[in-house]
C-alpha cells in the first residue's frame, strides 16, 4: 500500500458517506410521494455517489426511458450507473431491503423486491413491475441473479422476471455495461476483474479496494430495439431466458461510438 492510498480511502469513504446522510435528510424534508418522485431522487443519488466515488459513465444507443430493461451484472457499481443515467425502478433481491443504509434508500426509492421461492412473490414481482410500466418509467434488472466477475460476457440468466415482463406484452429492452480503468491504476498493476467487478469478497473488503482507485469510467450500450422473442420464447420462460442471453452476448463487444457522456 503507498503513502498515499490510505488517505485517498479515508477521504472517498467519507465523501460517500456524506452523500448518503445528505440524500437522506433531503427525502426527509421533500418527501417525496409519487413513485416518478422517488425515481428522480434515486437518480440524483446516483450521480452524487459517482461523482464522490470517482466514476464517470457514457452510453451508447438509445437510453430506454420506459419498458422493461435488462443488463448485464459486475457489480453493485452497474446500479449506480443505470440509476443516474435516468429515473427509473429497480427490481432487487429481498435480501437489499435488510442492508443497513443501502435497504432504506431502496426502499424509499420505490425498489420493487423479490424473494426467491416464496410463495406470493411473483405475484408481487408482477404488481410492482407493472405500477412501473404504468407510470411510464424504465424497470431495471439484473437477471443473471448474481454479481460476475467478467470470465463470461453473460452467466446463465434467470427467467422469472423476464417472464413477467412478456406477459404484461412490455417491450424488454437491453443493455451491456463493461468499465475502464485509468492509466495510472493499469499502471499500478489494478485490473477491472479483480478491483471492480465483484466476485467473492465481501461488500466491505470489495469496497476499500475499489476507493483506492483514482477512477473508473463505466460504458453502457444500449441495442436500439427490443428483443424479438419468437414464439417459443413467449411460450416458455427458459426459451425466454436463453433467447435474452443471446441478445445481450450480442452487445460484448467493443462499443464503435459513445454518444451520451456524464
Amino acid at each position: 500500500m503507498s503513502i498515499l492510498s490510505f488517505p485517498r480511502r479515508i477521504y472517498r469513504i467519507l465523501k460517500v458517506a456524506f452523500v448518503f446522510a445528505y440524500s437522506i435528510v433531503e427525502v426527509f424534508i421533500q418527501r417525496p410521494k409519487t413513485r416518478a418522485s422517488r425515481a428522480a431522487w434515486l437518480s440524483k443519488i446516483g450521480n452524487r455517489l459517482c461523482r464522490a466515488a470517482g466514476v464517470t459513465y457514457e452510453t451508447v444507443g438509445p437510453v430506454p426511458m420506459r419498458d422493461a430493461v435488462i443488463s448485464n451484472h459486475l457489480t453493485y457499481v452497474d446500479i449506480l450507473i443505470h440509476a443516474a443515467i435516468r429515473p427509473g425502478v429497480f427490481v432487487s433481491k429481498i435480501e437489499l431491503r435488510s442492508t443497513p443504509v443501502l435497504g432504506w434508500i431502496s426502499y424509499m426509492a420505490g425498489t420493487i423486491y423479490v424473494a426467491r421461492g416464496a410463495g406470493g412473490s411473483a405475484a408481487k414481482a408482477a404488481e410492482g413491475m407493472a405500477k412501473g410500466f404504468r407510470d411510464g418509467l424504465p424497470v431495471t434488472f439484473f437477471p443473471e441473479g448474481t454479481t460476475g466477475v467478467g470470465d463470461v460476457p453473460v452467466l446463465p440468466l434467470r427467467s422469472g422476471l423476464l417472464a413477467q415482463a412478456i406477459a404484461a406484452e412490455v417491450p424488454v429492452r437491453y443493455g451491456f455495461i463493461r468499465y475502464q480503468l485509468s492509466p495510472r491504476d493499469l499502471a499500478r498493476g489494478k485490473t477491472v476483474r479483480n478491483d471492480v467487478n465483484w466476485g467473492a469478497e465481501t461488500l466491505w473488503q470489495h469496497v476499500w479496494n475499489f476507493v483506492d482507485l483514482h477512477g473508473v469510467h463505466g460504458i453502457v450500450e444500449f441495442a436500439p430495439e427490443p428483443i424479438a422473442f419468437s414464439p417459443q420464447a413467449i411460450a416458455n420462460r427458459k426459451v425466454a431466458a436463453l433467447e435474452a442471453q443471446v441478445a445481450l452476448e450480442s452487445l460484448a463487444g467493443v462499443p464503435d461510438s459513445v454518444t451520451v457522456s456524464a
